[in-house]
């Protein structure tokens, strides 16, 4: 009877999966990310500084330290259906009346509620696909589910030029909401059909420490997310003002999506064999060398090394920070996740708004970027002293 429903249970098991990334891509790729490769057109079109594109950056991330906050707190919000549902129906409502204003008030509070919307909706997808793929000993796709972050990426990076030719920055915000929606609707037919993955009561582990074990995981999580953000705010921009490189910088983006992709299942396999504390020093360590290598960068392979190295890093950061705090607090794994991923946005808030405002003093990035590089060099330190890790 086991082996006769196995091909069904592989299949409905598969739905969930996409149905999951499908989410990723609409809450995190586009709601999230989308504003990269957007930014230098508002740039061009509104003249807007970097001191504005960093606040409105810090302001979405605030909104994701918010919602992260709010999943610690009061986790029972994970199970709402009504929650869960408001939060995607405000992750694609703020993107697309993105495209409807003028005023920088309006751009900031419909980026704080998207952000808001994106912890909610991140923090239940992953929780809900981990368990449901695990029920059924799926749990080796996980690392899958968040390949849908590279490829939102991705889709982002190739249709905002598209909607650019259409109408603009404004078109670009309103044809990326449309999208979002669409994708959405499709990623809940596939998702709810989880529920038939007919359970298996496994035992979770019991929780193996307390959140004091975290600290310095958490720290370094931190370190992680002050340090990326610049990049990942910035770096369409950057190229977009580069001389020679100007029709290179929306498949920069698009670089960054694909090597994003596979960096979940690739960077989690290598801890596997290595283990996570190697392979997570050697994610910073690389991530840290792309962004020096990104300072003044003129030529299309620097340019390239550069945005593959980063995408081909920060998701694989994410994937096996949230798997080691899943591992070292057992069945307490939902408070893990929303801590570590409050300590995150912590980082990712104050990251573009300082990095914006340096911008224009300086009149250019090199000290940011710079900087960027040392809070990353940083994580891996701490990540070398956290004892924490098994051997």
């Amino acid at each position: 009877m086991i082996n006769h429903w196995r091909p069904y249970r592989d299949r409905d098991a598969l739905k969930v999966l996409i149905g999951g990334m499908l989410g990723m891509v609409v809450t995190m790729g586009i709601g999230r990310f989308v504003f990269t490769p957007i930014l230098p057109l508002m740039q061009r079109d509104l003249a807007m500084s970097n001191t504005v594109a960093g606040w409105l950056a810090g302001l979405n991330y605030l909104g994701y330290l918010v919602g992260a906050i709010a999943c610690t707190v009061a986790p029972q919000l994970l199970r709402s259906r009504l929650v869960t549902g408001g939060a995607l129906l405000t992750s694609i409502a703020t993107t697309f009346w993105m495209g409807y204003t003028l005023t920088v008030f309006w751009w900031g509070a419909l980026r704080l509620f998207g952000g808001l919307a994106s912890a909610i909706l991140f923090i239940v997808i992953s929780v809900e696909v981990s368990e449901a793929l695990t029920r059924r000993n799926y749990g080796h796709w996980v690392g899958s589910l968040y390949g849908g972050v590279g490829l939102g990426i991705v889709l982002s990076g190739l249709i905002v030029p598209q909607l650019d030719q259409l109408g603009g920055w404004d078109a670009a915000w309103v044809g990326s909401g449309i999208i979002a929606a669409l994708l959405s609707a499709l990623g809940i037919m596939l998702g709810r059909r989880r529920e038939l993955i007919e359970p298996i009561h496994v035992s979770r582990p019991a929780a193996s420490g307390t959140l004091r074990g975290l600290t310095l995981l958490a720290a370094a999580y931190f370190c992680e997310g002050l340090g990326y953000v610049v990049t990942a705010t910035f770096i369409v921009a950057i190229i977009t003002h580069t001389p020679g490189l100007e029709s290179f910088a929306s498949y920069s983006w698009v670089a960054v999506g694909c090597a994003a992709i596979p960096s979940t299942i690739l960077w989690p396999c290598l801890a596997r064999h290595i283990g996570n504390r190697p392979a997570l020093l050697t994610a910073y360590v690389v991530q840290a060398a792309g962004i020096l290598v990104s300072i003044g960068a003129t030529s299309v392979v620097a340019v390239v090394f550069s945005a593959l190295t980063f995408g081909g890093t920060f998701m694989g950061i994410v994937a096996m920070t949230l798997g080691e705090g899943n591992r070292r607090m057992g069945a307490d794994g939902r408070r893990a996740a929303a801590l570590l991923t409050a300590a995150f946005s912590v980082g990712q808030m104050l990251g573009p708004i300082l990095a914006g405002v340096l911008a224009d003093r300086q009149a250019g990035f090199t000290l940011p970027l710079l900087l960027a590089a040392g809070c990353v060099s940083g994580g891996a330190l701490l990540v070398a002293l956290d004892r924490g890790y098994r051997h």
